[in-house]
């Protein structure tokens, strides 16, 4: 007779676990679900990307080229002065998961802005001497741009349902690229496509306790249905 599978109970006990986790992808691929979902398992501190708080960010979709420079410099700033706020709360909040690495910031710049914009954008970054707190682990949620576009769809944010499956594209293969050569901390690809951490408690918990394994080097997930 066919039993319904139960999905594991996560066990933390006696497991050392990574002080701080950051968490990166596309577009719509599911960062910032996941670490509010870790920083409640974890009783971590959650430190978000404020996308909803950047003015340019919507003008940034309807006419990429007008609104590139001010949307990335608007990011960088946002960015530098939340890192700053990690360094100076350290002593107080040391353990943490974020959505974002503070390398993405570049990476996308990349992306958006021409060259004459990228060189005035750097020599901004420059200025700002960007020291970010190095994670201990860093998940890189990796998915399809069929599955990217389904779930900016899902989420409904009516700014975003203009992106371009192209343009989608583009930071997947920046992203691969980025990670291809990544060596600043242990690292956790996902393949996110099959991957759904709240509706199938049982992905979840595989992956925390995949994730609880690792110390250093380049590790690969998969969801296993059971």
């Amino acid at each position: 007779m066919n039993q319904e599978a139960v999905a594991p109970v996560i066990n933390l006990d006696d497991q050392t676990l990574p002080r701080y986790i950051a968490i990166e992808g596309a577009i719509g691929v599911g960062k910032t679900t996941l670490a509010r979902q870790l920083a409640q398992t974890f009783n971590y501190q959650v430190l978000l990307e404020q996308a909803e708080d950047n003015p340019f960010l919507e003008r940034f979709y309807q006419n990429q080229k007008n609104a590139a420079l001010a949307t990335q410099l608007f990011f960088l700033f946002q960015r530098s002065q939340q890192i700053e706020d990690l360094r100076q709360d350290d002593i107080f909040e040391p353990v943490r998961v974020a959505d974002f690495l503070m390398e993405k910031d570049r990476l996308f710049a990349r992306i958006n802005l021409d060259d004459d914009e990228f060189q005035l954008y750097d020599k901004v970054y420059q200025q700002l001497t960007i020291d970010a707190p190095k994670p201990d682990l860093v998940i890189y949620l990796q998915a399809s741009v069929d599955v990217l576009n389904q779930r900016i769809q899902t989420r409904g944010i009516n700014y975003e349902q203009k992106i371009s499956s192209e343009y989608l594209q583009s930071i997947n293969e920046a992203y691969s690229e980025f990670f291809l050569y990544y060596d600043e901390a242990p690292l956790l690809i996902v393949n996110a496509d099959e991957l759904d951490v709240v509706n199938r408690q049982q992905d979840y918990n595989q992956l925390v306790d995949h994730l609880l394994t690792i110390r250093s080097g380049r590790h690969y997930f998969n969801p296993t249905f059971f």
